[in-house]
């Protein structure tokens, strides 16, 4: 049975897919790849906490690195009665899947232009942290207009440029709806925080496990491929790179036969090995 509503999408039978967002995105960012996955997969696109329509931050969890986040959508996966998956992550949801996987959460990793890979020290947190804050300002400024200029595809893809490079493949309403989506997003300030006080990378990359797929956006313009993949490629243990060619940051609107060849060829690669062990059935066999 499909559950849609703002704060989840969930269809389909079989293996676990769960597909997380980015940053003040919502879990319509997946919707050109829905169909393809949901004929093969249980997809599980949740919005991720703090964003425009989904579940209020947990109390007591704070927002200071990505694994406080990483606790938050612990939590509610929890209350989805999801325990291991494959996880596809775009931006701070390929964050959010690689640090999944440091919990054994994974049962494969694609990461698509994930976030908090730069070198530690660097400018590109404080980089990251103004474009977010200027994007912001320009959405709270130009809120009322918006959907009159998503109705041209140049303005359409003009908005999008930063994002994607086909902005003008988008509908009318879907670039409403993905140009609006910042501003429900409750945790913008607390992450603007943490990228300009260095704490928004991801820690302890070798504890990595799970098969793990880094894929980038050739043309990425908000996560540059040379300067915040480095430590991703570095260290964790045996991913494999791939570079997306001629697409943007959000690349599912850009090239969705990419994109669904990418995820379902990775997921269907590491099937045998990637389902979970029944402990208990272990124990009786071993006795």
């Amino acid at each position: 049975m499909a559950e849609i509503s703002s704060s989840l999408y969930r269809a389909g039978e079989g293996e676990p897919v769960v597909l997380l967002h980015g940053f003040t995105g919502h879990w319509r960012h997946w919707k050109p790849v829905l169909a393809d996955l949901v004929a093969r997969y249980e997809v599980i696109a949740p919005t991720l906490s703090g964003h425009n329509g989904g579940p209020a931050y947990p109390s007591g969890i704070s927002l200071e690195k990505v694994a406080d986040a990483g606790d938050s959508l612990e939590h509610h996966l929890d209350e989805l009665g999801v325990g291991t998956a494959h996880f596809v992550g775009n931006s701070m949801g390929g964050a959010l899947a690689i640090e999944l996987a440091k919990r054994g959460r994974a049962r494969s990793v694609v990461a698509i232009s994930p976030g908090g890979g730069w070198e530690l020290g660097g400018p590109e947190p404080e980089r990251v942290a103004r474009f977010f804050a200027r994007q912001m300002r320009m959405v709270r400024v130009s809120r009322k207009q918006i959907p009159r200029l998503m109705r041209r595809p140049g303005a359409r893809k003009l908005a999008m440029r930063d994002i994607m490079r086909h902005g003008e493949l988008i509908s009318p309403a879907d670039a409403v709806d993905l140009s609006l989506d910042p501003l429900g997003c409750a945790v913008v300030n607390d992450v603007l925080v943490s990228l300009r006080a260095g704490r928004a990378h991801l820690e302890d990359l070798d504890q990595v496990a799970a098969p793990t797929l880094i894929a980038w956006g050739e043309l990425d313009r908000i996560l540059p491929l040379a300067t915040c993949s480095a430590r991703f490629k570095r260290d964790i243990p045996n991913a494999e790179f791939r570079v997306l060619p001629r697409v943007g940051h959000v690349p599912m609107w850009d090239d969705t036969r990419l994109i669904v060849k990418t995820i379902t060829d990775w997921v269907e690669a590491h099937l045998a090995t990637s389902a979970p062990v029944d402990l208990s059935l272990a124990g009786e066999s071993a006795s």
